[in-house]
Order: structure tokens, then C-alpha cells, then sequence
């Protein structure tokens, strides 16, 4: 009996054995019969996000798959850079988030001034000791001056760059709950011009404005939410009749005004509310309804917030896509706060903050140059 039991044994062990290789060799067979349209979606788009533009059309041409991934991850734009204003000396830093890299410029020109808003990769700024206003491109190191003007605790905005005959810029102050100063000017004047405005609403205006060029006209949101809206050509400004965006109670804690955040895109006034405790919220202003709707998703924008001014992007890479870049920088410089409105979560973890810390002059976002080379 015990002979037999072993003998049993042995041939079920064969039988194991002849199996396993049986398996082991379908499988080498699969594997030798896999192609590189066959690797894990993720994967390809890991690989594929890292080409270059041309590169990336030319892998979509390979099949059907390669082509679905090419275009999600295709970059057709290039995001904003954060840029850095010293506390002392005249280096700049210039952050790339896309890129996690971080370049140098030495900007003497600067010395002194504070930086307004930018649009178009050109700066407005603004010296308080002689009262200068001027556009400075950091890139070309071209410079436009300004009549002289006193900016004390108002922000400041242009609709162009000022190497357009088109370019305005704008300024709103309030002189009483129902009265605002507003003041305009353009590349070329000889002074800045100012009007009162009698308002049908409430508007406080602050250095904790927002203010856009949208449309051809400058929205303003107040310090309350109100926005008011000016337009450059008929010289008109009116509060419109939209109440402020409605938050959780929570939102209007300790330094709420400052973290406050509006952008545009293709004619969309977009508003961000942040509180150190909760995840962001985004409304966009139905203009036909004259009512502010809350975003769940960016439908693969993503916005760059800073105090000053903030922008919008479409056709960046795959992992930027329907998320909200912050103006702030952790981990050494290596890696931006972002919120992702897919996922749901600040990257990295647990990054909410309290935008009452930091200088609104610290640092601002600005259009990088489209050729790399000559600076870096």
C-alpha cells in the first residue's frame, strides 16, 4: 500500500510539474506576442507626456491607442512661471511648475518697485519713492514708463500689452460706500485721468480687489463679493446686481479676504474661494442669469491663483489638467500646492493654507518667454 501511495505522489507531482511549465511557457508566449500598443494606459501617458509637441503628433500616428494618449497628454500650451521678487538684491527667481525647475534672472531695472499685475509677460510697476509707474518685460528688458501717480492701497490693472495701441490701464478706489475714484490711463499719455462714480450698491474697494479684463471691459470684485464693472470706451461703471457667492459659514474665518482669487476664460469671470480648513470652491458668474455657479469640474482648464493677478490654461499636461496652481511653492522649491478638482485633494497632502501668512508682493505668475534660450 505504501508503494502505491508514492507511486501516486510522484505522478501527481509530474502532472504539477508539467503544468507549471505548461503555463510558464503560454505565458513567455503571450509576452513575445505583446507589442508596445499593449502597455497600461497609465504607463503610455507617463512616457508619452515627456516628448515634445512634434514628437507627440508623430507617436499618434502609431494606432488607435497611442493616439488616444497622445492627445490627452498633448501639451499645446505652456504654463505660467511664478516669479519671485527678492527681499534684498536683484535676483529674481522664475519657477516652472510644469517642468518642477526653477531659472535665475538678475533684474537691476526692478530696484526699488513693487510689483501691480501682469498680462501678456509684461509687468506693471510701481516705484513708491518717486511715485513711477511702468511696464517692464523681464525677458526682452523692454521698458514703458507712465506718467507719475500715486498708488497707495488700491490695485491696479491693464487690459494689453502696453505695445498695443489698445492698452488701458485701470485703477478703482472707493471714497465712500456709494462713490468710487476711478482712474485710467494709456502708454503715451502725459497724465492719468480720473472720474467719481456714484454707485447704485455697495462697493469697498482694497488692495484685496480682484480685478480682470474680460470682454473689453475691467470686472472688480470687492472685498464683500460685490463686482463692479467698467468699461474703458463709453467710460461707464456700474455694481451689478449679483450677490456674492454663497460659502459655508466657515470660509469667513480668520484672514477670508485674503484668500480670494478671480481669473477669466473665453469670456467666463471664474471666482475662487479658499479657507485653511476646507477644499476650495470655484463659482462662475452666469452672465444671461446674473447668478454665480459653483464648478465641480474645470473640464480640463487649470488656473493659476495669485494675489495680484491670476490665469487660465487649456492644453497643458495630462496631471495639470482640472486643477487649481497656488502661489506657493513647499518641499524646497521643488513642488507648487495645487488643488485637483478630479481627485478631490490638495497635492501634496494636507497643503491647505493660510494666505494671511504671506506678503500679496511676494510673488506673482507671468507668461514665460517662448524661447527658453535666451536667458537660461
Amino acid at each position: 500500500m505504501g508503494g502505491r501511495k508514492r507511486r501516486k505522489v510522484q505522478l501527481l507531482s509530474v502532472r504539477v510539474v508539467d503544468d507549471k511549465r505548461t503555463i510558464t511557457k503560454n505565458k513567455k508566449a503571450k509576452l513575445e506576442m505583446q507589442t508596445w500598443s499593449d502597455l497600461p494606459i497609465e504607463l503610455l501617458e507617463l512616457i508619452l507626456c515627456r516628448l515634445s509637441l512634434e514628437d507627440n503628433i508623430r507617436s499618434s500616428a502609431a494606432c488607435k491607442r497611442w493616439n488616444t494618449a497622445a492627445i490627452s497628454v498633448r501639451v499645446v500650451n505652456q504654463s505660467p512661471w511664478l516669479m519671485y521678487f527678492p527681499k534684498f538684491g536683484n535676483m529674481y527667481e522664475f519657477y516652472d511648475p510644469a517642468q518642477r525647475k526653477t531659472y535665475s534672472l538678475e533684474l537691476p531695472e526692478l530696484y526699488g518697485s513693487r510689483v501691480c499685475y501682469t498680462k501678456d509677460g509684461w509687468l506693471l510697476l510701481y516705484r513708491p519713492r518717486t511715485n513711477r509707474v511702468f511696464f517692464f518685460n523681464p525677458f526682452s528688458r523692454e521698458v514703458v514708463k507712465l506718467p507719475r501717480f500715486e498708488l497707495t492701497y488700491q490695485i491696479v490693472a491693464f487690459s494689453c500689452a502696453p505695445t498695443s495701441n489698445t492698452c488701458v490701464v485701470f485703477t478703482v478706489r472707493h471714497i465712500s460706500p456709494t462713490i468710487v475714484a476711478i482712474t485710467t490711463c494709456h502708454p503715451g499719455a502725459t497724465e492719468w485721468v480720473t472720474v467719481n462714480y456714484q454707485n447704485r450698491l455697495p462697493f469697498v474697494s482694497s488692495i484685496w480687489n480682484k480685478i480682470v479684463f474680460c470682454n473689453g471691459f475691467f470686472y472688480c470684485l470687492s472685498l464683500t463679493g460685490w463686482l463692479g464693472v467698467f468699461d474703458p470706451l463709453e467710460r461707464t461703471w456700474n455694481v451689478l446686481a449679483v450677490p456674492p457667492p454663497k460659502c459655508p459659514e466657515n470660509f469667513f474665518a480668520k484672514n477670508w479676504w485674503k484668500g480670494k482669487f478671480m481669473s477669466e476664460h473665453n469670456g467666463d469671470i471664474l471666482v475662487i474661494y479658499t479657507c485653511c480648513s476646507e477644499n476650495p470652491i470655484i463659482f462662475k458668474l452666469d452672465q444671461p442669469k446674473m447668478v454665480w455657479r459653483e464648478m465641480k469640474t474645470l473640464d480640463g482648464m487649470t488656473l493659476f491663483a495669485s494675489f495680484l493677478s491670476s490665469h487660465s490654461r487649456t492644453d497643458l499636461p495630462g496631471m495639470m489638467r482640472n486643477s487649481v496652481y497656488f502661489s506657493k511653492v513647499r518641499f524646497f522649491g521643488k513642488r507648487c500646492i495645487s488643488y485637483s478638482l478630479q481627485d478631490c485633494r490638495y497635492y501634496p497632502r494636507k497643503q491647505c493654507h493660510d494666505w494671511g501668512e504671506q506678503d500679496p508682493f511676494e510673488n506673482i505668475w507671468i507668461e514665460p518667454p517662448e524661447d527658453l534660450s535666451a536667458f537660461i
